[in-house]
C-alpha cells in the first residue's frame, strides 16, 4: 500500500532524492567509494559542499556579503549561537510557540531578552500583529513556523535591528528577501534532508561587535573561515540537501514550490472549513502552508481516535496531533505531492458519510 507521509519531522523526502542519496551510499559518482567513508577534505565531498551552497545561493537569491554554513546541533543550538555571537546588552523576541519560547530561554543567558509580543493567551494558534520592535534591540528573533500549533508568518518582515529567523520549517517552501534578515537559520529535516544538519545563512557584517570571547566552536566566524569544515560536518545530510536541492531546481524553483504549498494548503483548509466533523485550530489569517492543525468538532470528539485510525488503515502516517493540542497535523512540506493530500480529503470525505450525525 503507498504510504501518505504527513509527519512533522523527519519528514517525507522526495523518491528521487532518496534514491539518489542510496546510490551515493553505495558508491558516489563511480569512485568506488560510499559518500559516508570518504574524507570530508577530499575533493569529492568538496565539490558536493561547494555545489550545495551554490544551490542555496542560487535557489534563495542570497545577495552578496552572506555566507551559507552546514553545521550540526540542530536549530536548538542556534537558539545558544545568536545569542552568544550578537547579544551584547539586549535582543527581541517575537514569542509564538514552544520553538520561539526555547529560543528566547537560551537568549537570557547573554544578556536581556524584552518579549515584544506573544500569542500564549491563546495557546499560539495566532501570529501577533500590533507589537513594535525596540530599535536598541541587538536583533529581533522570529521563528517563521510553527509547527506544533500550524501558524506561519508569511511575509519578510521589516524590521530596524538586525533580523534573525528560525526557519527549520518552512525554508524553501516561499521566496524570501534574504536581504532582510542578518541570520536564516534552520535543521533539515523537514524540507531539505535528513536530521543531523543545521544550515546558516548569516551575513557576515553583524559579528564582532560582542565583548565577550567565543569558544572556537560556537563562533560562527569560526565556520565562516573554514568553510564549514573546522570540524568534520554532517557529511550524509549535506549530500541528501543537494539532492533535494537539485530536485527542487529541476521542478522549477522556490516561486513553483510556493504555488504547489498553496494549492495543497488550499484544498485541504476548505476541506476542513467545509466538513462539520472537522475544526481548524489555527486563526485563519495565521494559517500555514506547512503544518496544518485540526481537531474533530466537538459533536465528533469521542471519534478523534477512530479517524487516526482509518486514515492509518488507507496508509496515511504521521497525522496525529501534538500532545499540547491534540487533534491532527497535516506537514504539507515541499516533497509531500498533491495527491497525498487529496487522499487526505478524500478520507475525510468518506468518514463524514459514515459518522455524520
Amino acid at each position: 500500500m503507498k504510504k501518505h507521509n504527513f509527519s512533522a519531522g523527519p519528514s517525507i523526502l522526495a523518491s528521487e532524492v532518496i534514491e539518489n542519496t542510496a546510490k551515493a551510499v553505495m558508491d558516489l559518482n563511480g569512485i568506488g567509494l560510499s559518500v559516508m567513508e570518504i574524507s570530508h577534505r577530499g575533493k569529492d565531498f568538496q565539490a558536493v559542499m561547494d555545489e550545495t551552497v551554490a544551490l542555496f545561493k542560487e535557489l534563495l537569491n542570497i545577495p552578496d556579503g552572506y555566507h551559507v554554513l552546514f553545521l550540526g546541533g540542530g536549530a536548538s543550538m542556534q537558539f545558544c549561537m545568536v545569542p552568544y555571537n550578537l547579544l551584547n546588552k539586549k535582543a527581541a523576541y517575537l514569542e509564538t510557540g514552544v520553538w520561539a519560547k526555547k529560543a528566547a530561554k537560551e537568549g537570557r543567558f547573554f544578556g536581556d531578552v524584552e518579549i515584544v509580543a506573544s500569542s500564549a493567551d491563546e495557546n499560539f494558534n495566532y501570529i501577533p500583529k500590533d507589537y513594535t520592535i525596540p530599535s536598541d534591540a541587538d536583533y529581533f528573533h522570529i521563528t517563521t513556523n510553527n509547527t506544533i500549533y500550524g501558524t506561519e508568518i508569511k511575509e519578510d518582515i521589516n524590521s530596524p535591528v538586525p533580523l534573525i529567523a528560525d526557519m527549520s520549517s518552512d525554508i524553501f517552501s516561499r521566496p524570501v528577501d534574504v536581504s532582510k534578515y542578518g541570520i536564516i537559520y534552520g535543521g533539515a529535516q523537514k524540507n531539505l534532508g535528513p536530521a543531523g544538519a543545521t544550515f546558516i545563512i548569516i551575513r557576515e557584517d553583524i559579528l564582532g561587535k560582542v565583548d565577550r570571547a567565543i569558544p572556537s566552536m560556537l563562533s560562527y566566524q569560526t565556520h565562516i573561515d573554514n568553510g564549514s569544515m573546522f570540524n568534520t560536518p554532517p557529511c550524509l545530510p549535506i549530500y541528501t540537501i543537494m539532492e533535494t536541492l537539485r530536485w527542487l531546481k529541476k521542478l522549477g524553483g522556490v516561486k513553483k514550490m510556493q504555488e504547489l504549498n498553496e494549492a495543497k494548503a488550499r484544498i485541504l483548509y476548505d476541506e476542513i472549513d467545509r466538513n462539520e466533523m472537522f475544526a481548524g485550530t489555527a486563526e485563519k489569517e495565521s494559517r500555514s502552508l506547512m503544518n496544518i492543525c485540526f481537531v474533530m468538532n466537538e459533536k465528533y470528539k469521542e471519534l478523534e481516535q477512530e479517524f487516526l485510525s482509518f486514515a492509518s488503515s488507507l496508509g496515511m502516517v504521521g497525522l496525529k496531533g501534538h500532545r499540547s493540542v491534540g487533534g491532527f497535523r497535516a506537514s504539507t512540506y515541499n516533497a509531500l505531492p498533491l495527491e497525498s493530500v487529496k487522499a487526505l480529503v478524500d478520507a475525510m470525505q468518506e468518514f463524514e458519510k459514515k459518522f455524520k450525525k
